[in-house]
């Protein structure tokens, strides 16, 4: 199988926190957990940019992925997909 971004990321983003998987060239996972401050989303930023990462996906509720969106935008190409909530009880 070809690989498709040889250099990517995922980001979980919560209200305090924001936990970072990024891949490089197909090698092991690096991990890192950061806070929401705007000093951690720049040191997040700074992170991505060292890994050389490209493209980063994200998983976020509410409007907390607004400023991590800022924060690891720079050169990094970051689709937005959005799918609508689900509510609860609403099944699968």
């Amino acid at each position: 199988m070809d690989r498709v971004n040889p250099r990517c990321a995922g980001l979980d983003v919560h209200k305090d926190s924001v936990w970072a998987c990024a891949r490089v060239d197909g090698g092991k996972p690096f991990v890192e957990k950061f806070g929401t401050t705007s000093r951690e989303l720049l040191r997040l930023g700074d992170w991505l940019a060292s890994l050389g990462v490209t493209v980063v996906a994200m998983e976020s509720t509410g409007v907390f992925w607004k400023p991590v969106w800022k924060a690891a935008g720079g050169p990094l190409r970051a689709d937005a997909g959005q799918r609508p909530p689900r509510q609860a009880g609403a099944g699968a």
